[in-house]
């Protein structure tokens, strides 16, 4: 496709600064039209520690005044943060003020187009405050619990087994600890509702409130509803939207305004894995996978196509046969993944479709939570596909992994198979096959305590674990991704947050020969 006339500047203000938040939005938009001006990252916090907000809003006012669009994590700018968003002791007429500067900037420059993200702060089923704050480690457990089974209460629909356990819970959990998690949940749900005024007003032209490991019972569900009340009241069914999903929001803002400004809206044609696929929760989110496919679409400016024919992309999506499991224990056979599911057929129609019927083929590789699905990848690895395709992804939640990949497919409708194509495709399957799959758990249970530190406290960012990472990526990099095709570089690798959960890998594609 013919490029446009003059780059279209966007400035992006980031989640965090982990690479998936940061770099991801950043890598996509390499190799196009659109030019992505982030934050410094000394601006920005590091895990607990909130960013400067005075310093992120001065950038980023700064940042707007030759800008043509902006995307932005609106839990930066108020929190400086999204792991702060959950620690802060504001009060809610500070986040009202910062929100208000959001009303200065479009009225100084009224060509902006702003598209906005908003998390509902969330509540972890477990008990660890690695994430959240330090008494969560104590009482994470049982605050979920009291939200849960108190919704349900109050729904009627409670066991009296549960109900037995709330008054266990009422009697052991310190009031202290309650009010202070409470509280901060009212401060930030009302900073929502403020946010969908300014929606309302047209300054966010369009806004996502993504759930981060969301839950159909609970605190974050009842804070849904109250948010879901306010875009009815305000009728913006069509320009704000709620699903599962957050650390891939920045991408599919990112694909959205590409699309916008392109005057472009693809349709994608899903081919999913399994009968039951559509049917499945996937872990950490709180309704079946394809609503959730439909929203993804949608949010990065696409339909879905109601045949192949028709379509300008076809979405390979590998989904479970009927529960989700975590991509650690794909190595022991399970009944549902072998049989309520057909991968070779999946694989043999993408092949079809990209070599017989040359359309655009992506994969999102959703049949586990938290990394790729090694058996999908070795087959298009002997059907050579890896490096043909518009999109991978397989990290984390299925919604991380569809986001990240609709929005790479969608852009490369746009260009084609560049260099910064390949290089994201090589990043895909370095990290979330190779690491996430295969290194992380490898290392997390036993190599890692061996060396004296533990998966949540590592020896530093580029420490001896880093190095013995890189080392064990480069080794499954070589026997499940490199071939005739080319091999996949890694040119860094690091621990963003000290911890074994995500990595930091800069890699680089170097094709042995045209791919075809």
């Amino acid at each position: 496709m013919a490029s446009m006339s003059t780059p279209y500047q966007i400035t992006f203000m980031p989640l965090d600064e982990r690479p998936c938040n940061y770099e991801f939005p950043y890598l996509l938009a390499q190799g196009t039209d659109f030019t992505v001006k982030r934050p410094p990252m000394e601006m920005m916090g590091l895990k607990k520690r909130p960013g400067d907000v005075e310093q992120l809003w001065t950038w980023f006012e700064e940042s707007c005044a030759g800008a043509d669009g902006a995307v932005v994590a609106l839990d930066t700018l108020l929190y400086g943060g999204i792991i702060p968003s959950r620690l802060h002791e504001l009060e809610l007429d500070e986040l009202s003020a910062r929100l208000a500067r959001l009303r200065g900037i479009k009225q100084r420059y009224p060509q902006l187009t702003l598209y906005a993200f908003q998390l509902i702060m969330r509540c972890p089923q477990y008990s660890l405050s690695d994430e959240e704050p330090d008494y969560y480690a104590d009482w994470g457990r049982e605050i979920f619990r009291k939200g849960f089974i108190g919704h349900r209460l109050e729904l009627g629909i409670a066991t009296d087994e549960e109900i037995r356990e709330l008054a266990d819970i009422d009697n052991r959990l310190p009031a202290a600890v309650l009010e202070d998690y409470l509280g901060r949940r009212a401060v930030n749900i009302e900073a929502n509702k403020q946010v969908l005024a300014l929606v309302e007003e047209g300054i966010i032209e369009f806004m996502i409130v993504p759930q981060d490991d969301s839950a159909p019972y609970g605190h974050t569900a009842k804070d849904q509803e109250k948010v879901r009340s306010t875009i009815t009241a305000l009728d913006l069914e069509l320009d704000v939207y709620m699903y599962p999903g957050a650390d891939e929001v920045g991408c599919i803002l990112l694909a959205r305004m590409m699309n916008k400004a392109r005057e472009q809206m693809p349709l994608i044609y899903p081919r999913l894995s399994a009968v039951q696929g559509a049917y499945v929760t996937p872990l950490f989110e709180d309704r079946f996978f394809y609503e959730t496919l439909k929203y993804q679409i949608l949010a990065a400016g696409g339909l879905i196509a109601s045949s192949a024919a028709e379509a300008d992309l076809i979405l390979l999506v590998n989904t479970p046969g009927e529960t989700m499991m975590e991509a650690v224990s794909q190595q022991h056979p399970f009944h549902s993944y072998d049989v309520y599911r057909n991968l070779m057929e999946l694989v043999e129609y993408g092949d079809y479709m990209l070599h017989c019927k040359s359309k655009p083929v992506a994969v999102a590789d959703v049949g586990y939570a938290n990394g790729g699905d090694q058996k999908l990848v070795k087959m298009l690895r002997s059907k050579e596909m890896l490096f043909e395709l518009a999109g991978y992804a397989g990290w984390n939640t299925s919604s991380n992994s569809l986001g990240t990949v609709i929005s790479q497919a969608m852009i490369f409708l746009l260009y084609g198979s560049t260099q910064e194509h390949l290089d994201f495709l090589a990043l895909r399957y370095a990290e979330d096959v190779c690491y996430c799959s295969v290194v992380r758990g490898e290392l997390s249970n036993g190599p890692v305590q061996e060396m004296g530190y533990g998966k949540y406290l590592l020896d530093g960012p580029r420490g001896e674990v880093a190095s013995r990472v890189e080392e064990r990526l480069r080794q499954e990099l070589a026997v499940r991704i490199d071939s005739s095709a080319g091999s996949v570089e890694i040119t860094d690798c690091y621990m963003p947050w000290n911890r074994m959960f995500e990595v930091g890998l800069s890699v680089r594609f170097k094709p042995s020969r045209e791919l075809r």
